[in-house]
């Protein structure tokens, strides 16, 4: 009888540690579903892929804004000029300009601006969904200075954002530092070097812990934000007005940097992915640059 029991305890003892090995314990977390598979036979695109979309989409809509603001421009000229000439032509018996050309050319105007604006406000929407929350960042954790002020002597002028510089990676440069090409403009300087606003306008944005590290965000009467990244420290804060000239802070290398400089960029939103090419944006203000090159 003891040994029946002892074969039978044996037999148990075998089964259990045969279960043991070959099923999972009970918490084991179920093995991960395939993929699922699109209809073109491809896998989902990924988080990036569907950023990087935004992105190249982002990027077309800018570039048909600009070609909407250089039309608006073009015209606002043209009325400038068919007013000029109505007002000196006043009186003359000679073929003149007249009211209704005027007024058909200002109809123009208004329509090529509304259609610039509808591009900016669907560019806004889109990428404001891709970046929640971005535009409302606070400078919570970043380097922060004392307050600035305007200067005392004001400039009367647009400035460019830092002296003693080289130009260094521009616009559209390609490299593995960035995601797919340059977005803006570098500006080698010393660490330490005030950074400027070029141009009046009000602090939009601050923040910091991205790739462009410690960063304002300033938007101009036109409408154009002016970002400035890099930082080693801001001296302004969300809502400050700024004057041209005004310091923003000081250059470093926060962020994807290996060396201190200042990042400008030139956007038609306070979102990544509306930039524009930044020296010609800046020739339009007549802000004068040395093109010395390093």
């Amino acid at each position: 009888m003891r040994r029946e029991r002892a074969l039978l305890r044996g037999v148990l003892v075998a089964a259990t540690a045969f279960l043991v090995v070959l099923l999972p314990p009970p918490l084991h977390a179920p093995a991960p579903a395939p993929p699922a598979v699109r209809d073109d036979g491809r896998p989902p695109a990924t988080e990036a892929d569907r950023f990087d979309r935004v992105l190249r989409d982002a990027a077309r809509q800018t570039a048909e804004h600009e070609r909407a603001r250089a039309r608006a421009d073009r015209l606002r000229r043209e009325v400038e000029r068919l007013r000029g000439e109505a007002k000196a032509g006043e009186g003359a018996g000679a073929a003149r300009v007249t009211r209704a050309d005027v007024e058909r050319a200002v109809a123009e105007l208004r329509a090529a601006e509304r259609r610039r604006k509808g591009i900016r406000d669907r560019l806004w929407r889109e990428l404001e969904e891709a970046q929640p929350g971005f535009a409302t960042a606070g400078p919570d954790g970043c380097d922060l200075g004392r307050r600035s002020k305007p200067p005392r002597k004001r400039p009367g002028r647009w400035v460019p954002p830092t002296q003693g510089h080289r130009l260094t990676a521009g616009w559209a440069a390609r490299g593995g530092r960035w995601r797919s090409r340059h977005t803006g403009q570098d500006f080698a300087v010393r660490a330490g070097t005030p950074v400027r606003a070029v141009g009046p306008g009000t602090v939009r944005v601050i923040a910091c812990g991205d790739a462009y590290g410690n960063q304002v965000l300033v938007r101009h009467a036109d409408g154009y934000f002016t970002q400035y990244a890099h930082l080693s420290r801001i001296d302004v804060r969300p809502g400050q007005r700024v004057e041209a000239g005004q310091r923003l802070g000081t250059a470093g290398a926060t962020g994807n940097a290996t060396g201190p400089h200042l990042h400008f960029e030139v956007r038609v939103t306070p979102y990544l992915g509306s930039a524009v090419p930044p020296l010609p944006w800046l020739r339009r203000h007549g802000v004068p640059l040395k093109l010395k090159k390093g």
